[in-house]
């Protein structure tokens, strides 16, 4: 029973940290625009894929495999420019509903920009050789890559608590999510605020892709899986705030984790029990948003 536990909590913990990779970008962008990016799941696909196209099947080695991550995060943080230029501007001062429908519009269309490029058939990524083996973990071998993902989605959420919270820079976002006209007349350059917030959700997307890309079935639809638990994430933690966000994919991993060790013949039903649960406990989430933190 000890080393199942130890299992659950493991597993739940690299699961919680992989959908918080995701979501945080997700977060991010919603807590500054007020927009919910339908498309993230797509830009997260995309970063896998570029991913994928610089690092091949075999990274060479972590540092290759983290150059690569961060690359893709540069590749995608640039299309999040063009889709702001594009799409996302035009989209601030409309009605929510057009911002849903032109963001589902966006992922169906880079779905089918990668089935032009790679094609829908599966391709498989495996970990660098430094992350590809097991340590033995109270009685159960956990993979190092495992452990990695944990520490990584860890560095990141302090990154993300240390910008908002501790530097001008978030303070300036923050004062442009709460009240953007009056940013505007203190002297802050609220467009390019709005384009730099955009360009940082996108290029969270495209290191998740790149950091989660190993182990992964890679086609045009990995994103779904991942969108659909951040998008559950960002519900329960409050909407725009990546505190909250971080804790509910952290519960959110361990649910599912112990959902199916235990009761593997109902499918994933304890998620949905848990978001139903939270819906009317916490209808506004954990830490409704303040300022985007």
């Amino acid at each position: 029973m000890t080393s199942q536990a130890v299992f659950v909590l493991f597993n739940g913990l690299a699961s919680g940290m992989a959908f918080f990779l995701v979501a945080a970008g997700l977060t991010w962008v919603f807590g500054i625009l007020k927009i919910l990016n339908l498309a993230h799941g797509a830009f997260f696909m995309l970063g896998a894929y570029i991913s994928y196209t610089i690092g091949g099947a075999w990274p060479g080695s972590i540092w290759i495999y983290l150059g690569v991550a961060v690359i893709a995060a540069a590749a995608v943080g640039a299309l999040g420019f063009l889709t702001d230029q594009i799409v996302l501007k035009r989209l601030r001062d409309v009605d929510y509903h057009y911002a849903l429908i032109a963001t589902f519009g966006l992922m169906l269309f880079c779905e089918g920009i990668a089935k032009l490029i790679w094609g829908a058939d599966y391709y498989a990524v495996m970990p660098p050789p430094e992350l590809d083996w097991p340590v033995q973990i109270g009685g159960i071998y956990i993979s190092v890559y495992t452990l990695f993902v944990i520490a990584t989605g860890l560095v990141v959420f302090a990154v993300l608590e240390l910008i908002m919270n501790r530097t001008w820079a978030g303070k300036i976002m923050r004062a442009v999510s709460n009240d953007p006209w009056m940013a505007g007349t203190v002297g802050i350059n609220v467009p390019m605020v709005l384009m730099v917030a955009v360009m940082a959700s996108f290029a969270l997307a495209g290191f998740a892709g790149g950091i989660l890309v190993p182990n992964q079935a890679l086609s045009p639809h990995v994103g779904a899986s991942f969108i659909l638990y951040a998008f559950m994430a960002v519900v329960i933690g409050g909407l725009g705030s990546i505190r909250g966000t971080f804790i509910a994919c952290i519960l959110l991993g361990i649910v599912e984790s112990a959902n199916s060790t235990f009761m593997a013949q109902y499918g994933g039903i304890a998620i949905f029990i848990m978001l139903a649960a939270f819906l009317i406990w916490k209808p506004n989430g954990l830490f409704p948003a303040q300022g985007g933190h």
